[in-house]
């Protein structure tokens, strides 16, 4: 059975490499893409230990407004999405 891809990404050129990384994509719309540098571009410039908390905290923020502003499903997505950042961070 095929599983349907999740909406937060994007599809893959022809050229681009099958290995894609939290920066990536973005979960609901495109504001960040847009920008000439995106704000993980500058928090990754920061010590290991700090970029791991602003990752942590985002998913934070995510989470904790789960509804409030955004459908349930997507501020999920989001809180996840922030979570794979630190992952690849440490590996």
């Amino acid at each position: 059975m095929r599983q349907k891809q999740a909406s937060y990404t994007q599809p893959r050129s022809r050229t681009q490499s099958t290995k894609r990384t939290a920066r990536d994509k973005q979960v609901a719309g495109s504001h960040y893409k847009e920008l000439g540098i995106q704000p993980w571009d500058v928090v990754d410039t920061w010590p290991l230990e700090q970029r791991i908390g602003y990752y942590r905290g985002g998913a934070l923020k995510y989470i904790m407004r789960m509804g409030s502003k955004d459908a349930s499903a997507q501020e999920i997505a989001k809180g996840i999405h922030c979570l794979e950042k630190p992952l690849e961070v440490i590996k």
